[in-house]
């Protein structure tokens, strides 16, 4: 909330001011239910300024050294969720402030020399942001590490792929899989882009246009952990592209984890039945006795689409607001709070999903036997060997309607009816095709890179255990980085 807010209890604010706001508006102004989640990097945001400020001597010393061993109790007390929170208190901030007044009196003033809550909100904001991108980053790898092994220990099953949810081809189950793993690695890739847009220090640019202090900006970046400062005051406290960025990242993975969680939904149905659920992962009906309901799966839908819902609000909010800061971006931090909460209870529920579900390899074989999932091996059989490519699909398609007719499987067709429907084949190569329309044929076929055959399957497998493992290696290297500027941080000065 911006100085010109308002509020009951400790105010910020109010010199100028005779009266006191009506409750009513106090309430709805009010953002401590929301923004209290900023305690921690708020805290931590207000230390690494006093510091600054000490350092520099642009307060007193001795009020210095009392605001920073204030805050440093504090933080311990919020890292241990014993931080006492007065309900009355306008925002975070306030909040902050009121508790150090109420620790080590008059001197509390001093800490808000040299920034506005425009650009103090803006610091915690990013630095919860940075958090939470590596945490859900972290998440996923988790959730990608069960793929993995499934894919390693069941990949060589056989079932069809899907298109227009149609039969289509067969494919490997580990390729299958791996589908999810690729998805999933590129959403890696956005939350990292995403805390990388977050790591921007805003703090230093006051109310909009800077402070009149000598700040020392660069080392409270350092203090803090953030990889640069923000190059224009303006914009900085205005800014909220981070939070968007973050928030798109959740979005399209929310998208993922829902697509997938409908095809669990679908292959769990009776008339598919591709997999079991366990009871880990499943639940029952208070009227039907017989039923096994795929509720995990069914409730990440839906919260797919509250995120999206949450990525649309924000940029609704934004798009009206010239720059600098207006009491519209209060409302930037509950959709964001919320989709990064919905994000991380579904990729737990996901990942219990994926160890936990059971692969029929009966009924993964039925439907590769019944219909014609490796027509298209007879227009690639007869096209490598000279026959326009549009001819041998015409041809293929009378083959199948033929088979269609008889009740016959492809790979049932005797030599003489493949002669019959397919003049001038050789026997040699009705031998090869017979072979080329099995399932096991279809997929040794696709030998190209990003295919399914066995041995490209393998070699995938591989490289994502490779990305994989370099994404962990990232969220490993960040989680280093905060414990040392913590370490930095809480230090003597």
């Amino acid at each position: 909330m911006s100085a010109e807010g308002g509020g009951t209890g400790y105010r910020m604010w109010g010199g100028r001011f005779e009266g006191r706001l009506d409750p009513r508006v106090a309430r709805f102004l009010a953002s401590l239910p929301v923004d209290v989640r900023l305690l921690p990097h708020d805290l931590r945001g207000s230390l690494a300024h006093a510091r600054m400020l000490t350092a520099r001597g642009i307060i007193p010393e001795d009020a210095g050294r009392e605001i920073i061993a204030g805050l440093r109790g504090m933080i311990a007390e919020a890292d241990a969720g014993a931080f006492p929170v007065d309900e009355t208190a306008e925002d975070v901030h306030t909040l902050i402030e009121a508790e150090l007044h109420r620790r080590i009196g008059e001197g509390a003033g001093w800490l808000h020399v040299a920034r506005s809550r425009n650009d103090q909100v803006a610091t915690a904001f990013r630095l919860w942001v940075k958090a939470s991108a590596a945490a859900a980053a972290a998440a996923v790898t988790e959730v990608q590490e069960i793929l993995l092994q499934r894919a390693a220990a069941e990949g060589e099953l056989l079932l069809p792929a899907y298109t227009h949810l149609q039969r289509a081809q067969p494919a490997l189950l580990g390729h299958h899989l791996l589908a999810y793993v690729w998805m999933l690695q590129r959403d890696v890739e956005r939350l990292r882009r995403a805390y990388e847009a977050a790591d921007v220090l805003p703090l230093g640019s006051g109310a909009a246009v800077g402070v009149s202090h000598p700040i020392d900006r660069e080392a409270v970046a350092r203090l803090l952990g953030f990889a640069r400062i923000s190059a224009n005051s303006l914009d900085a406290t205005g800014d909220r592209d981070f939070a968007v960025e973050f928030l798109a990242a959740l979005a399209l993975l929310m998208t993922h984890l829902s697509r997938w969680a409908g095809e669990v939904v679908l292959w769990s149905t009776q008339e598919f039945g591709f997999v079991e659920l366990t009871d880990a992962i499943s639940t029952g009906s208070s009227l039907m006795p017989q039923k096994r309901n795929p509720d995990p799966a069914e409730l990440i839908r839906a919260k797919a689409g509250r995120v999206l819902g949450h990525l649309v609000a924000l940029l609704a909010t934004l798009k009206g607001l010239p720059p600098g800061y207006g009491l519209d971006l209060q409302e930037d931090k509950a959709p964001v709070f919320d989709a990064a909460d919905a994000a991380l209870g579904s990729l737990q529920a996901m990942g219990v999903v994926a160890r936990e579900i059971r692969f029929r390899p009966e009924r993964l074989w039925e439907a590769l036997t019944a219909g014609f999932v490796t027509a298209t091996e007879i227009s690639d059989h007869l096209a490598r060997r000279g026959l326009p490519f549009r001819q041998a699909h015409h041809l293929a398609g009378q083959v199948v309607r033929y088979a269609e007719r008889q009740g016959k499987a492809l790979g049932d067709l005797a030599p003489e009816e493949w002669a019959t429907l397919l003049p001038g084949l050789q026997r040699a190569d009705a031998d090869g095709l017979a072979g080329a329309v099995t399932p096991e044929g279809a997929v040794a076929a696709k030998d190209v890179p990003g295919g399914t055959a066995p041995g490209r399957v393998k070699e995938a497998l591989e490289a994502a255990r490779g990305v994989v493992a370099a994404a962990q290696q990232w969220v490993r290297e960040v989680e280093g980085a905060r414990q040392r500027t913590e370490e930095a941080l809480r230090a003597s000065p």
